[in-house]
């Protein structure tokens, strides 16, 4: 009798950021279940928003040193009602995606709307929602804090969409096309 080895588990760190709290969630998928390894927010200090990136930074790194994932998803910005608000948003992606990149790791990224319709079942689900899956899913005693859940909800969206096993590159985004069985491409 032939019998097969269990496949590794994927370690998946999902990165939720933010210039004041920036939330990280790591699960393994072990086959089709993904298992909660560790969830927490970094906080950044009172300062020049140059010395909160250090700090965004330098929490990540810590965080991959830890655990040591093989891949690593994160939200995708979103245009906000003030522009201040997006342009520090997306200096915060920035210095997660630096720090990944410095790690050499890549990676892939969602729409808030997707991660939210992939764990709740509805894309404009709130974050109490986004918890309560997430707490479910991952079999969690309590709900983790609303920014670490939103970073378990990337992870979960990942493994979900069936990337974490493709190992596309940088920035992979799943695509909408689909082949007909014309072998035509369509959106």
């Amino acid at each position: 009798m032939d019998k097969k080895k269990p496949a590794a588990p994927i370690r998946i760190l999902g990165i939720d950021p933010g210039s004041r709290i920036t939330g990280y969630g790591v699960i393994d998928m072990v086959g089709v279940k993904p298992c909660y390894v560790a969830s927490g927010c970094i906080r950044t200090a009172e300062g020049a928003l140059e010395q909160r990136l250090a700090q965004i930074y330098a929490g990540l790194s810590e965080v991959v040193g830890l655990h040591r994932p093989s891949q690593v998803a994160i939200e995708r910005v979103f245009m906000a009602k003030n522009p201040d608000s997006a342009l520090k948003l997306g200096q915060a992606r920035g210095a997660a995606l630096v720090c990944m990149a410095n790690h050499g790791l890549t990676l892939a990224e969602y729409a808030a709307r997707q991660i939210k319709q992939a764990v709740t079942g509805q894309g404009g689900a709130d974050k109490e929602q986004v918890q309560h899956m997430v707490t479910a899913i991952l079999l969690l005693s309590a709900a983790p804090q609303a920014d670490a859940a939103d970073a378990l909800a990337i992870a979960l969206t990942h493994a979900y969409s069936g990337h974490a096993y493709s190992g596309n590159g940088l920035l992979a985004t799943p695509s909408r096309a689909r082949r007909r069985s014309t072998g035509r491409w369509r959106l």
